[in-house]
């Protein structure tokens, strides 16, 4: 990582990544990447999606029968963890490589028109000044919003960068929050009913992300919406939590929802429930999905991997511009990433 990017739940300091092609016999490749974490897992999910080759040879570029066809045949291991990822990997690969077939954009193959979409930026666990100078950048460069993580070890200093940063970016700048999981409920709503007075656009995850009935516990008691997505595996997590009132907005990370055909669904079930929609991570394909999603709300901008791709996300007064290119705005940065190959 350029910047390592500190959160209450630890500090990301470099990006694991596996980059996916899918050739067809037409000699068109289909790009992906999905973001294993750790190291540790690099090979293993490299592998996973390698042994999916023998399933995929010969079959039709038709992502949504592929996902039905890798989903029965996962179906008593299961679908999340490094599967999940293996799963997506390949169906954001497939979708690109129909896009591309088709030449044009995921958002046109979709039905959908390019959309212009408010972004926001992060902002890490930085301390009060820290976290000052870094949203006032973003504001500077335009952005909307930023998103701060805090779960400080006391709700004073969570406070004091709250405040901080309301007066580095003024008022007509949205503030979002992000406990990345470091509370627990009761802890949660002692919180965050002192953050109530500060006008925050959301508050992120304050509990463990697959505790549905203790998020729906903090919505109900606070004011400011509730926050999460981004750490739920497939569609079925997103609808338990719907089902539980966990979170009064869902963030959704394309990898852990299940590539393209996941976050369809997942927007069909969001639409469904009235319930906004924004992305976690991954902000070219991200784009591409939000400008199809009925209740598209935020794009989360991160510029980790901006040098692995030839064409980053293009920003302009804020707003997240979809590429218009064939795809799903993914194109490789090939002398980049032969230096970064593990």
């Amino acid at each position: 990582m350029r910047e390592p990017h500190a959160t209450a739940s630890g500090i990301i300091s470099e990006s694991p990544l596996v980059l996916t092609d899918v050739i067809t016999d037409e000699g068109i490749a289909g790009h992906s990447m999905v973001f294993t974490y750790t190291v540790a897992a690099l090979e293993p999910t490299a592998g996973l999606i390698r042994s999916l080759e023998a399933l995929l040879k010969g079959e039709r570029v038709a992502p949504r029968e592929i996902e039905h066809k890798l989903a029965r045949r996962f179906r008593l291991l299961g679908t999340q963890g490094l599967v999940g990822m293996a799963l997506a990997a390949v169906d954001m690969a497939l979708w690109d490589a129909l896009a591309r077939r088709h030449n044009t954009s995921l958002i046109r193959l979709l039905g959908g028109v390019e959309k212009p979409l408010p972004a926001y930026g992060a902002v890490g666990y930085d301390g009060v000044s820290g976290s000052a100078r870094v949203a006032e950048e973003w504001a500077r460069r335009g952005f909307k919003g930023v998103k701060a993580k805090i779960g400080y070890p006391d709700l004073k200093e969570d406070l004091e960068v709250v405040r901080a940063i309301r007066a580095a970016v003024g008022d007509d700048v949205a503030i979002m929050v992000d406990y990345n999981q470091c509370l627990t409920p009761a802890e949660a709503v002692q919180r965050l009913l002192v953050l109530d007075d500060l006008g925050l656009t959301w508050v992120e995850e304050p509990t463990l992300a697959h505790d549905y009935e203790g998020h729906a516990f903090i919505a109900r008691e606070v004011r400011t919406p509730i926050q999460c997505g981004e750490n739920w595996w497939g569609t079925q997590d997103l609808r338990h939590a719907l089902n539980a009132h966990a979170s009064d907005h869902i963030m959704l990370d394309v990898m852990k929802i299940g590539g393209v055909t996941g976050w369809l669904r997942a927007a069909s079930l969001a639409e469904a429930h009235a319930v906004r929609v924004s992305n976690h991570l991954w902000p070219e394909i991200s784009a591409q999905l939000l400008s199809v999603t009925p209740t598209a709300h935020w794009l989360e901008y991160a510029d980790w991997w901006n040098m692995i791709v030839s064409e980053p996300l293009r920003i302009e007064n804020g707003m997240a511009i979809p590429s218009d290119r064939a795809g799903t705005g993914i194109e490789w940065n090939e002398e980049a990433i032969s230096r970064c190959s593990a």
